[in-house]
């Protein structure tokens, strides 16, 4: 079972400013079958910036596919998607990307032939350095402030994701903690409106957990990120999320503060006394 100790988490966070009465980010009654198997059904959701929402819930329950759906891998069958304000329901993954959604995966994804400061560096690229082909050549002097201050910004961030001893190494390199805190560093390094995390703290030590659970109360107190948590580490989740939403069998079984959802005798039932016992 779930132990009271982390009970008290609604509290945790009281000195932190309120979120957004805007949502960041929307679902409304999304639905997804594969075949004759309904995957989600009519689910709806919201966080907004400054929030942190977690979703939990037994294998199965449909948080991988909604984490698809809202990245825009997978087109729902039914309901929206709403971003900042608009329904990007048929935007592509790019165009979702650009809007400020950023995401990591289950199974981690760097490019392993960079190095861990180039694999973050990467994710400010799309942004252009201005000036075209032309200004390769010469390095025109905006070229060359842009170049900088893209690298002290991946510097910053390398450092407060632990990562600045191995920046010059190859990802493929990184023990499967590091390979986790980079593909958040690269999720972050561009300034997200709204921030998946799939599994994060899988293969972190102690540590790491540690180190991440701050930088998301980092990116939570500044107030410019919604975050939605996919995570089976109950103990986490109670810590770090303002609400949590509980999916079973593709269902919203219940919504509500770390306290209540402890205390709600359906959740424990489906998920969370399995879930402390693993």
């Amino acid at each position: 079972m779930v132990t009271a100790e982390v009970a008290s988490t609604d509290s945790d966070h009281a000195s932190v400013p309120a979120p957004s009465s805007q949502p960041a980010l929307e679902l409304r009654e999304v639905t997804v079958r594969f075949g004759g198997i309904t995957a989600l059904s009519d689910v709806s959701l919201s966080a907004a910036c400054g929030e942190i929402v977690g979703l939990i819930g037994p294998n199965g329950a449909g948080k991988t596919t909604l984490f698809d759906v809202v990245s825009g891998v997978r087109a729902p069958d039914g309901g929206r998607v709403v971003l900042d304000g608009r329904d990007v329901t048929q935007a592509g993954a790019v165009t979702r990307a650009r809007k400020g959604l950023r995401r990591t995966f289950q199974r981690v994804q760097t490019f392993g032939w960079l190095s861990v400061e180039d694999n973050v560096l990467s994710a400010l690229e799309w942004r252009g350095g201005g000036g075209g082909f032309v200004a390769d050549l010469v390095s025109f002097p905006t070229r060359r402030h842009r170049e900088h201050h893209r690298r002290a910004r991946v510097a910053e961030v390398l450092d407060r994701c632990g990562l600045t001893a191995v920046a010059k190494e190859p990802a493929a390199s990184l023990p499967i903690g590091l390979a986790r805190m980079l593909e958040v560093a690269r999720a972050v390094v561009d300034p997200p409106k709204v921030l998946l995390l799939d599994e994060p703290t899988s293969g972190l030590d102690e540590t790491e957990a540690a180190r991440l659970g701050e930088l998301l109360q980092s990116i939570r107190a500044e107030g410019s990120c919604a975050v939605l948590l996919v995570e089976h580490d109950v103990r986490f989740v109670m810590r770090q999320c303002d609400r949590i939403v509980v999916l079973d069998l593709g269902r919203v079984l219940a919504v509500g503060g770390p306290s209540e959802i402890q205390a709600n005798a359906a959740v424990r039932a489906a998920y969370l006394g399995e879930a402390a016992s693993n």
